[in-house]
């Protein structure tokens, strides 16, 4: 590169040959310019947003505690958002899963050891919901769950009559 620039300031014939030649440099000047095309105007179809009559939330969790916490987060997340809340609540028992095991698999088999595994559930409706805002509300309640917990979201979609059917007349 040193040496091209050294050879461009020092010869004075190539660079009034390169300057100079019209036909060189409308050459370079057609290669860049491109004609822009007009952008067709097309009509989209209008989407709709999804309505959803209810969402439910289900917690499941190792630890009541943070699952509490975190229904907390979501429910005073959900009224920021100006979502309805209509029920909130927990099983009163947890789920017990029971493994029993041999103590070694040379010992005889009365020789046993129980693993217990606890699984804590919390449950919190939402109501009238539109699909962005639940999208929005989702999407901020994942990102913020807890190590230990699991989401599960059911969603109840409002949908328009079919058209083969018909309101009954009166």
């Amino acid at each position: 590169m040193n040496s091209l620039r050294h050879l461009w300031r020092t010869t004075s014939i190539v660079r009034n040959v390169l300057v100079n030649n019209k036909t060189f440099t409308r050459q370079l000047a057609t290669a860049t310019i491109t004609p822009i095309k007009p952008i067709e105007d097309v009509p989209s179809p209008v989407e709709l947003d999804k309505l959803y009559k209810r969402v439910e939330l289900e917690m499941r969790g190792i630890d009541p505690a943070v699952l509490l916490s975190y229904s907390w987060f979501c429910i005073a997340a959900a009224s920021h958002l100006g979502i309805e809340v209509t029920k909130s609540w927990a099983l009163r028992k947890a789920e017990k899963e029971r493994h029993t095991l041999l103590r070694c698999v040379h010992i005889y088999k009365k020789h046993r050891v129980q693993y217990e595994i606890r699984t804590y559930f919390r449950f919190v409706h939402l109501q009238r919901l539109t699909g962005s805002t639940c999208d929005t509300y989702l999407e901020y309640i994942q990102r913020n769950l807890p190590e230990g917990c699991a989401l599960k979201v059911t969603k109840v979609e409002c949908q328009n009559l079919p058209e083969h059917l018909t309101p009954p007349k009166e």
